[in-house]
C-alpha cells in the first residue's frame, strides 16, 4: 500500500498510477458515449448528468453541513424559469447574438437566481435545525410550485413554457448529442469546483458545522456566514441544473417540480453516500436509471425508491461510495 509522505500528496485529487488510469478510462468513456449511444439513450445520459449536478449541490448542504432540505426542487424550478425568461428576453439582442446567443449567460443567471433564494431560505437556518428546518424548506418547495401554478405570466399556465434552442455562433444545440457535451462539460467543471471547495477551509468549516455548531463557533467559525453560504452554493448548483434541464427538455410546466422530486434528490444523496462528491454521482446515476427503467410503472416508483433507501441503509450506512471504498481497501490488502 502506497504511503502518503507529503501534504501535497494528501491534497491531490488523483494519486498514483491506478488513480490516473481510472481518470483516463473515465475520460474515454465520457468522450465515447455520445458516439456509442443513440437517441433516447443520449437523452437519459443528459438527464443523469443534470441529476448529478443537483445531487452534488444538495450533498454540500445535507452531507457536509448537516442541514436538511426537503424543498430543493424549488431552487431547480427557479433556475429553470429564470434562465428561460432571461434567454427569451435577450435572444434578439445584437451583442449576445455576436457572442453566439445568451444561453451560457442564462445558465449562470439561473444558478445565481436560485442562489439568491438560497440565501433567503438559509436565514432561518441560523435559528432552526432538524425537523424544524425540514418543515421550512418543505414549505418553500411547495410555495414555489403553487406560485408557478397560479402565475401563468411566469410559468405559461396549463400550456406550459417552451424554451428557445441554445446555440454557439452558427451551431445550434438542437440534438441530444450536442447537448450531451454541454451537460457533461458542466458536470465535470462543477464537480471539480465541489471537490476543491470541500477540501478548502470552507469545506472544513462546513464539516465543523455538521459535527457541532457550538464547537465550530468556539473555534472561530462564523455560523451565520457559513450556514448561509452552504444554502447559497447548494441552491446555485440546483438552479444551474434546472437551467440545463430546461434546455434539454425544451419545455417547462409547474407540475414537473413537485414534492416527489425533492424527495428523489434527497434519496440520491443518501443512497450514494452523505458527505461525498462521488457518492452523489453514484446515487444520482442509480436512481435515475431506476426512474427510467420504471417509466411504465410510475405509480410504483416511490415504493421502489423507499425500498432502495432502506436496503442501502441496512447493508451499507455509508452508501454506495462507502461500499466502493471498502472494496478498494480489500483489493489492496488481499490476500493478507
Amino acid at each position: 500500500m502506497q504511503l502518503i509522505q507529503k501534504y501535497e500528496e494528501e491534497m491531490a485529487l488523483v494519486r498514483g498510477w491506478a488513480g490516473w488510469m481510472g481518470v483516463a478510462l473515465l475520460a474515454v468513456a465520457l468522450l465515447g458515449a455520445p458516439w456509442l449511444l443513440r437517441g433516447y439513450q443520449l437523452y437519459i445520459a443528459n438527464i443523469i448528468g443534470i441529476k448529478i449536478i443537483v445531487a452534488i449541490g444538495l450533498n454540500l448542504l445535507v452531507g457536509y453541513t448537516g442541514q436538511i432540505s426537503l424543498g430543493h426542487v424549488g431552487f431547480v424550478a427557479i433556475g429553470a424559469y429564470a434562465a428561460t425568461h432571461f434567454v427569451t428576453a435577450l435572444e434578439r439582442a445584437a451583442f449576445f447574438q455576436w457572442l453566439g446567443g445568451p444561453f451560457w449567460v442564462a445558465l449562470l443567471v439561473g444558478g445565481a437566481s436560485a442562489a439568491v433564494f438560497g440565501v433567503l431560505v438559509g436565514l432561518p437556518a441560523l435559528r432552526l435545525e432538524g425537523p424544524y428546518l425540514s418543515i421550512v424548506t418543505l414549505g418553500f418547495g411547495l410555495a414555489v410550485q403553487q406560485i408557478l401554478i397560479n402565475w401563468p405570466a411566469v410559468s405559461g399556465g396549463r400550456i406550459g413554457l417552451f424554451v428557445p434552442t441554445p446555440r454557439i455562433g452558427p451551431w445550434w444545440l438542437d440534438t441530444d448529442r450536442s447537448l450531451y457535451f454541454l451537460v457533461w462539460t458542466s458536470v465535470v467543471l462543477l464537480s471539480l469546483v465541489a471537490f476543491n471547495l470541500t477540501r478548502s477551509h470552507v469545506g472544513r468549516a462546513f464539516v465543523a458545522l455538521r459535527d457541532s455548531d457550538i464547537a465550530a463557533e468556539v473555534t472561530g467559525v462564523n455560523l451565520r456566514y457559513y450556514k448561509t453560504l452552504a444554502f447559497a452554493v447548494s441552491a446555485f448548483y440546483a438552479g444551474f441544473g434546472g437551467a440545463l434541464e430546461a434546455y434539454v427538455i425544451q419545455y417547462l410546466e409547474p407540475t414537473m417540480f413537485n414534492l416527489y422530486e425533492s424527495i428523489y434528490y434527497l434519496a440520491m444523496v443518501v443512497v450514494g453516500g452523505l458527505g461525498t462528491i462521488p457518492g452523489s454521482m453514484f446515487g444520482a446515476t442509480l436512481l435515475s436509471l431506476l426512474q427510467f427503467g420504471l417509466s411504465r410503472a410510475q405509480e410504483y416508483l416511490p415504493v421502489v425508491y423507499g425500498a432502495v433507501v432502506i436496503l442501502v441503509m441496512a447493508i451499507e450506512p455509508l452508501g454506495l461510495y462507502g461500499r466502493w471504498l471498502k472494496i478498494k481497501l480489500w483489493s489492496k490488502t488481499w490476500p493478507l
